[in-house]
């Protein structure tokens, strides 16, 4: 599967498999995960113990559709994100960037999140 990988996505995938050995979510402190393409932006907070996803949330709901992934639309996410997880009363998660580096719009939707009062 590496092979037909270009080098970009082979990267991804190795920083991806190495952040997952250590990265896991549990009923107290779930995983926030992001994905990304060029168009949209997804969002999960998961419970890996019980294998279910608590919230999630995405730039193709109705609500959010005008949004873009790019740091505006990453940082109008994290916010609404924020509410959803506080009327679930979850305060802390583990956040999961998927391979992605820490920079742009995961970085935006990380601080907008940890700006709507949840902890990393």
């Amino acid at each position: 599967m590496l092979k037909k990988l270009n080098d970009k996505a082979r990267k991804r995938l190795h920083r991806k498999i190495h952040i997952r050995k250590t990265v896991y979510g549990t009923a107290e402190r779930p995983r926030m995960t992001v994905t990304r393409s060029n168009k949209n932006l997804f969002v999960q907070v998961i419970n890996d113990d019980e294998g279910k996803t608590l919230a999630s949330i995405s730039t193709l709901e109705k609500e959010f559709v005008a949004l873009r992934s790019n740091i505006d639309g990453a940082t109008k996410l994290g916010e609404a994100l924020g509410k959803r997880l506080q009327e679930k009363k979850i305060t802390t998660v583990v956040f999961d960037r998927n391979g992605y580096l820490y920079h742009g719009v995961v970085k935006a939707l990380a601080d907008a999140t940890r700006k709507a009062g949840i902890e990393f």
